[in-house]
């Protein structure tokens, strides 16, 4: 499948002015050498003045290196902040790898990190190209976030990016991102609690310890109930195993791991665009009208405000446009496709365009692809590293080192950093 954009754009080409002549207008004859002995009287005085305050004049008030470096702030999927020192000029490459060292990370071709342009749409930062060049008119506020959910989590090669992966698909299941019936809502909730509190204790659990964890946007009181009722069938199951039954049952769902997009279609109605792993998915009042395996998609491209791909229904080629609502929400769902397709369905990324001048966006995918990382994370030969789990509910009831329970205060978004829970052997956890 080629990616190629439909409209060119023309190159930007950079000149530095030639320097300017400078000139100094004539003396007169009629006092010329009194003002030149004044002159020079002053220049000396000058001269001595500067040299005896040399060290004000270049003392480094203005910090050379705050002109060429800028602080960064990423929100991570366990609601912490880090921030860190880069330069203007370094490419996001290397902020990603900066958080990933930051948390351990080593599978991390899933993960990316995103921002809110001007007008509060989602951008992912483009690894391979420099930071200033894309995060232009708003503060350089990042999110680490998961940017190709793997359709078979269990082929991940550490905990630590299961976990991670759990966190993201717990955002997304509370922010609506990933609907879900009563009945899933429940179960998974279950392996949820289990995961981040242990086995069930009546010593210690209350009659409703599960009220101030979230689960889902309309949570009831008899979601609750049955979460609670399924959680002490779970005892003896490790936050490991949990969060691998949680994987197991998410990644059923229809719209696990989809990126949408708002679009409309030949006729002017509103639909949604998504992105995943197989290919291009239609919606339409919330309900999947079309799909469109990468397989069978010949072409990709945009044009302006409008979206197109070029399939081959049997032996015939058709080409089905889509109209987004400016030229930038094209180019996005264009390179948002180009990545997932480069991702999931090639053994190596495309190399980009070598002419210098070549037509059209120059913009390739530049990671590993699902292959290559597989491969690389099969060399993974570090022991499992310990981390710990956060929960996510304010005034909870939580167990300390010594068994005795403590009622301590924390935020009620998911992932809140405030209570961290370690993984014991037993499959019980402390805090």
């Amino acid at each position: 499948m080629t990616t190629e954009p439909r409209d060119a754009q023309p190159l930007e080409a950079e000149s530095l002015p030639e320097a300017a002549a400078h000139s100094t207008p004539k003396q007169g004859r009629e006092g010329g050498a009194s003002q030149s002995l004044a002159q020079s009287s002053l220049a000396e005085d000058s001269s001595s003045h500067l040299s005896s305050n040399s060290h004000i004049a270049r003392s480094p008030a203005r910090n050379v290196l705050s002109f060429r470096t800028m602080q960064t702030r990423v929100t991570l999927l366990d609601g912490t902040l880090f921030t860190c020192i880069v330069e203007k000029r370094a490419r996001g490459l290397h902020l990603l790898e900066k958080v990933c060292e930051h948390l351990n990370l080593l599978e991390k071709d899933y993960f990316g990190l995103s921002f809110r342009d001007a007008d509060n749409n989602k951008n992912w930062l483009d690894p391979a190209k420099e930071i200033k060049k894309q995060v232009r008119g708003v503060p350089w506020n990042f999110a680490f976030n998961v940017k190709f959910y793997p359709p078979n989590p269990v082929q991940l090669s550490e905990d630590i990016t299961r976990y991670f992966l759990c966190l993201q698909l717990r955002q997304d299941i509370v922010s609506g991102r990933l609907p879900c019936s009563f009945s899933t809502h429940t179960i998974l909730g279950s392996y949820t609690v289990q995961s981040e509190l242990g086995d069930y204790d009546p010593d210690e659990c209350g009659p409703d310890y599960v009220s101030e964890l979230c689960f889902a946007p309309n949570q009831t009181k008899e979601m609750e109930a049955k979460i609670m009722e399924l959680h002490r069938t779970l005892r003896g199951i490790s936050p490991v195993e949990a969060e691998m039954h949680f994987l197991e049952n998410v990644k059923k769902l229809s719209m696990y791991g989809v990126d949408l997009h708002h679009a409309k279609d030949s006729e002017g109605v509103a639909i949604m665009l998504g992105v995943c792993n197989s290919g291009l998915l239609v919606y339409r009042d919330r309900l999947r009208i079309n799909r469109f395996s990468w397989p069978k998609i010949l072409k990709i491209s945009y044009k302006r405000n409008n979206f197109y791909i070029k399939i081959r229904p049997g032996e015939f080629e058709s080409i089905i446009g889509f109209k987004l609502l400016n030229h930038r929400a094209a180019k996005r769902l264009w390179k948002v496709c180009v990545e997932h397709h480069s991702f999931f369905r090639l053994l190596s990324p495309e190399e980009p365009p070598k002419k210098f001048l070549s037509l059209g966006s120059k913009f390739r995918y530049s990671g590993r692809t699902q292959i290559q990382s597989r491969r690389a994370s099969a060399q993974i030969s570090r022991p499992a590293p310990d981390f710990p789990r956060c929960i996510s509910k304010r005034n909870m009831l939580s167990r300390s080192l010594d068994g005795a329970s403590r009622t301590t205060a924390s935020s009620s978004l998911v992932g809140s950093p405030a209570i961290t829970v370690l993984p014991k052997a037993n499959g019980r956890a402390h805090s």
